[in-house]
């Protein structure tokens, strides 16, 4: 895992630009901790950063093929390619001949083999851009489900791209500037493919390549979800997804550096735990290491909620046991929560205020205490998206709203399970009016409406819940995507998400709603096809999210920090805050509004640190 960036540029030589791509580069020193390269042509400028995992002598980048004493072909790349190995051998039978036994290289060879259809024949976590000094040309790859993030600001005579928008922003052309439609997709929660919120900023979207050429941009979409009839019984797609998931932990496996399983005590996650501590064993290379998370005093004084019906710790720890892993609690207090300096670290990691407040904060000093044992992480993430597992999956009245379904469910629960009016709780009335944020939200969901595949014949239920996993696959997988790469690339942590192998979520996309929920509750083909390596307490444990601290003392110094905002006539948020509603959030007690506050605090430390221009 890695960071890229580049600089195209028809129009000027690059050569004398080195220093403004070192400084791009600069910016995703944690992304790549181990080594940093530039390459550097009349008009093209590559630059990368190396989180070592495979090959660590030999996988130096940017990289490039010469023949005849030529460059050919040139590569800034992060991510990992899990079939490699194949695609290697398939190579080699074709001619090829490789210096180096990384996956990069033969990502490399692959195109030349191939051209651009190569990255149909990729299985993995991918984003990087290959560069044509023949043809002048550059491609901009990106995975099929978006799991590795890849940033392009088009300009005048060619593109910027890197790993992050803060490498873009490293650029003395660019500026950050925010207009209406960014802010209402910073606010509204519906990641629309291809919206980096920054105006004049885009994401390569998840299963497109964009191609740079003299006469400008051009993308095209290589994957994407599609529609077929399911005719597998219940007995033989239970076999298909264990099947996959075996195939898949094993391939995830393969590293020449630590590495861990993030271990929430959840069906995910323990399923994942303990089918990498069965083929560990099974190599004579166990015992797994795992790590969960965990807040001081909380599974002795736990409070169960709407969203939360138990604790993560004995179920996390019943796992672990079962499977015989190394394990460690990561245990974090409300002081360490509400350092400034680890908020301001998830502020810089994210390069936008989510929100989610302690949520990312407990997720980043988790991943810091992992990256002290191990350099990659095989995660849980994306399973509620593929099979089914959020509680509004199973709600009649979200499954019938006329939006997405999360939108519906957290205007009554909230994200945490007790506050509720969503991320814009404390932002002007006159504001929301201005940006229109319903109307944005609404425009955002009959767009991902009208890109739902369907069958011909399927009944109004099975049809409807097709439209929901789509959308979860398409958007609401986004957010947690994102947040899991760049807060454990913060850190220099690569983590990995089996569930969102393409295989794997094109099988379980066209199984009917009918099967995913054959036992009545959620995600029943995950749990079926993995009970047998599960203890049943954690095997029927209802589902629970990632975890949120329920000590008051956080929420009471929320509400301080709020009060100082509207105190400071000079903070950059205080024209957007709404003090009534403020002032409410900062006379309630317990948890509520606790989301509202969190994304008022963290766009008051946006605008400050990043210097955003707001054109409302």
């Amino acid at each position: 895992m890695c960071g890229i960036t580049g600089w195209i540029s028809y129009d000027r030589d690059l050569t004398a630009e080195r220093e403004v791509l070192e400084a791009m580069n600069r910016t995703m020193s944690c992304r790549g901790p181990d080594a940093e390269g530039v390459w550097v042509d009349r008009h093209a400028a590559l630059g990368h950063r190396r989180l070592a995992v495979i090959d660590l002598e030999g996988g130096r980048q940017p990289m490039a093929v010469e023949r005849d004493g030529r460059t050919v072909l040139v590569t800034t790349y992060s991510g990992e390619i899990y079939n490699y190995r194949e695609l290697r051998s398939e190579l080699t039978a074709r001619g090829h001949a490789f210096r180096t036994s990384s996956d990069t290289e033969v990502a490399l060879h692959a195109y030349l083999e191939w051209g651009e259809d190569f990255v149909r024949r990729l299985n993995g976590m991918y984003a990087f851009a290959l560069w044509d000094p023949r043809e002048q040309e550059l491609l901009l790859v990106r995975d099929r489900l978006g799991i590795k993030p890849l940033y392009y600001w088009p300009t005048a005579d060619g593109v910027l791209f890197g790993s992050e928008p803060k490498a873009l922003l490293a650029h003395p052309g660019v500026r950050p500037v925010v207009d209406g439609e960014g802010l209402a997709e910073l606010l509204g929660f519906v990641k629309t493919p291809g919206h980096a919120v920054y105006r004049g900023m885009h994401e390569v979207r998840p299963g497109h390549v964009v191609r740079v050429r003299r006469g400008g941009l051009t993308e095209r979409r290589y994957w994407a979800l599609e529609a077929r009839e399911h005719t597998d019984d219940q007995e033989t797609t239970v076999r298909r997804v264990r099947e996959l998931l075996d195939d898949i932990v094993e391939r995830q496996l393969i590293a020449d550096v630590p590495l861990c399983t993030l271990l929430s005590g959840g069906l995910d996650s323990s399923a994942i735990t303990a089918l990498a501590a069965r083929r560990l064993a099974g190599a004579g290379n166990g015992p797994v290491r795992s790590f969960s998370v965990d807040f001081a005093g909380q599974t002795e004084n736990f409070t169960a909620d709407a969203l939360r019906p138990t604790p993560d710790g004995p179920y996390a720890h019943a796992l672990a046991e079962h499977a015989r892993s190394d394990h460690q609690d990561i245990v974090l207090d409300t002081a360490t929560l509400m350092d400034p300096a680890h908020r301001a670290a998830v502020l810089t990691s994210r390069d936008l205020p989510f929100g989610l407040g302690e949520g990312d904060t407990s997720l980043y000093l988790l991943f810091q205490e992992i990256r002290k044992r191990s350099t990659v992480a095989l995660s849980g993430e994306s399973a509620d998206e593929v099979f089914g597992g959020y509680r509004w999956f199973h709600d009649e009245d979200a499954i019938r709203a006329d939006t997405f379904p999360w939108l519906h469910s957290f205007r009554n629960t909230g994200f945490t399970g007790t506050d509720t009016g969503g991320l814009e709780g404390l932002m002007s009335r006159d504001l929301l009016a201005k940006i229109d944020l319903e109307g944005y939200r609404d425009a955002r969901y009959r767009q991902a409406l009208a890109e739902v595949p369907h069958l011909e014949g399927e009944s109004a239920t099975e049809r409807r819940m097709r439209e929901i996993c789509h959308m979860h696959l398409t958007r609401f997988v986004q957010v947690l995507l994102d947040r899991k790469d760049r807060i454990s690339m913060a850190v220099g942590l690569e983590v990995r998400v089996p569930f969102c192998d393409h295989r794997l979520v094109e099988y379980v996309f066209n199984t009917p709603w009918s099967l995913k929920t054959f036992d009545g509750r959620e995600k029943s083909l995950l749990r079926a096809a993995t009970r047998d390596v599960l203890p049943d307490v954690v095997a029927d444990r209802v589902k629970s999210p990632y975890p949120s601290t329920q000590d008051t003392r956080y929420a009471d110094a929320l509400r301080g920090q709020v009060r100082e905002l509207l105190a400071d006539p000079d903070a950059p948020a205080r024209p957007l805050v709404d003090e009534e509603a403020a002032g409410r959030a900062v006379r309630s007690t317990g948890h509520e509004s606790r989301q509202a506050m969190e994304m008022a605090l963290g766009v008051d430390s946006w605008l400050r640190a990043y210097g955003v221009e707001l054109a409302l």
